[in-house]
């Protein structure tokens, strides 16, 4: 039913960046780009869900499955982290839009994968594309100042017991026309209740439905 293409470009000092792009037997006019966590992979139930659904609909999706656990990556300062998230998601995408460009995109980033968005939501490419930013990192102003400038259609989605949930800057996000928001009350950052992991089901059909519709 789809095709499975795993492969790696060269990206920040030359480390492989992989990725598996996913596409439909017909040729498909739009992508899907999900950018995972730091622990969150695309294994995890929001980007697996996710992948369903813009199958479902018709998209090719691209996983960029970089992996940001290494002690070499742990030691980077914030602004060579940014660097290499930039150069590495940017590299990913360049060799895979250089042989199809889509019509349309919706990227989604989550955590960590917030910085990868800000590292592209400026690409002439995506200027129609929509955004979804889960459990943005709302203490970093890279990624707050990228949320407040962009022009694309956005939806939002964090907890309040998330400690990257700023209330301030929240409600500044929500007073934007083009970002959608949500804000689940008592889920921390992996959009779970700590300690009520039934609950926690409804959450994600909740957050995966928010998705969708977007």
């Amino acid at each position: 039913m789809y095709t499975f293409t795993k492969d790696s470009v060269a990206g920040y000092k030359n480390l492989r960046v992989p990725f598996q792009l996913i596409k439909q037997n017909k040729q498909a006019s739009s992508l899907a780009v999900m950018l995972p966590g730091r622990g969150y992979t695309v294994q995890g139930p929001l980007f697996h869900y996710s992948t369903g659904v813009f199958l479902n609909k018709g998209y090719d999706v691209l996983h960029v499955n970089y992996d940001y656990n290494t002690v070499q990556s742990e030691s980077l300062t914030l602004e060579e982290e940014i660097k290499q998230i930039t150069q590495d998601v940017n590299s990913v995408l360049d060799q895979i839009l250089i042989d199809q460009p889509y019509e349309t995109y919706t990227l989604i980033g989550k955590s960590l994968g917030t910085i990868a968005l800000s590292s592209i939501v400026d690409r002439i490419s995506l200027e129609n594309a929509k955004v979804i930013w889960l459990t943005p990192l709302l203490q970093l102003d890279y990624v707050m100042d990228k949320m407040l400038s962009s022009s694309q259609n956005g939806l939002c989605i964090i907890g309040d017991e998330d400690p990257c949930f700023i209330s301030d800057k929240f409600e500044k996000l929500n007073e934007k026309e083009n970002m959608q928001t949500l804000l689940l009350p008592g889920t921390e950052h992996s959009l779970n209740y700590a300690d009520r992991p039934v609950d926690s089901i409804d959450v994600l059909k909740k957050v995966i439905t928010e998705i969708s519709n977007f």
